[in-house]
């Protein structure tokens, strides 16, 4: 290398602020060819060049989760949400499920689209799922039907062969406890899921019994967390307790149980990254022939709030960025 090739080199990566003699040392490890760490060097060596921070990868799409609360006959409305979440490529990947959101969410997670689970709705008879007994204990429905109508829709499939990871919530009837199914027999945990008590008949497995998950759960927001979600989207059809007048046996029941899960509900909604509140007020708990009311609420309400989802989702993508380069920074 001649003379002015070796002295032009260092002086096009030195900063003049560097003391005479280290910056002839410097000068003399270049032009001899010998490695040097980029800026790491020069701060060791009193430079006033920082540390050049990595530039982090672009960001991967984060674990969407939804958490599907329970409502009765509100329920449809989460399958207008789910469209419009699919149509705009914020489909989740995780879903859990309370109640009716224990129904909407196996099929989904069993594979059915949006659009797919808009067809079921509509094509639904309340006599598939409703099996009415004057002599049962607990309840007037059994729920035999519900569990049939469900397994039948999942094609047998069991809960931990879901094409999703899903999770169904119910109430565990001798002690209180949060129960969170995530295997065994699909249509049986989501009966037990919405055996609301004084309507449904509890539900037994492996001699334990089981009632609605609305109890402890009403929107399943730590369920989807504990199914691996990074962001969770959080579906909240439940009546409050100032909406009205409740009539007939199932109305005052969904009001008893609103009135003790309101609080609780706040809580855990507190938790999810977004959530979607469908104006399905002045749709009843048994009003069926209203679900196309409730599909189109759904899908409303989650156009309303794909702004806050999409900044939920560029908030974890700037921590991820951020917490990746702090592990670049913790190795050097």
């Amino acid at each position: 290398m001649s003379a002015s090739a070796a002295s032009a080199r260092p002086s096009a990566v030195l900063p003049a602020a560097l003391p005479r003699e280290r910056r002839r040392l410097l000068s003399l490890a270049l032009a001899a060819g010998l490695p040097l760490l980029g800026s790491a060097v020069l701060v060791g060596c009193g430079g006033g060049t920082a540390p050049v921070a990595p530039t982090p990868p672009a960001a991967p799409m984060p674990k969407i989760g939804i958490a599907l609360g329970g409502g009765a006959a509100k329920g449809f409305a989460h399958v207008g949400v789910l469209k419009m979440l699919e149509a705009t490529g914020l489909t989740p990947q995780v879903v859990s499920g309370t109640s009716a959101g224990s129904v909407v969410g196996a099929l989904y997670a069993s594979g059915l689209t949006g659009f797919e689970l808009q067809e079921q709705s509509f094509a639904l008879d309340e006599s598939r799922v409703r099996d009415l007994t004057l002599f049962g204990a607990g309840g007037l429905v059994k729920g035999d039907k519900l569990q049939d109508y469900v397994n039948q829709l999942v094609k047998g499939k069991a809960l931990d062969k879901m094409a999703k990871p899903f999770a169904a919530v119910a109430t565990d009837l001798d002690n209180g406890a949060r129960v969170i199914f995530r295997t065994g027999n699909t249509g049986q945990a989501v009966r037990a899921s919405c055996s609301i008590p004084g309507v449904f008949q509890p539900a037994v497995i492996a001699n334990r019994r089981y009632v609605d998950g609305g109890l402890v759960s009403p929107v399943p927001v730590d369920a989807a967390r504990e199914l691996g979600a990074d962001v969770v989207i959080a579906v909240d059809i439940s009546s409050k307790a100032t909406d009205g007048r409740s009539d007939g046996i199932v109305g005052n029941i969904n009001q008893t149980i609103t009135i003790m899960g309101q609080r609780l509900g706040e809580q855990e909604l507190a938790r999810a990254d977004v959530v979607i509140r469908p104006k399905v007020g002045k749709v009843g708990p048994a009003d069926f022939d209203l679900k196309h009311v409730a599909v189109l609420e759904g899908e409303k309400a989650a156009q309303a709030a794909l702004p806050q989802i999409r900044a939920a989702v560029a908030a974890w993508q700037q921590r991820w960025q951020a917490d990746w380069v702090k592990r670049q920074q913790a190795v050097r």
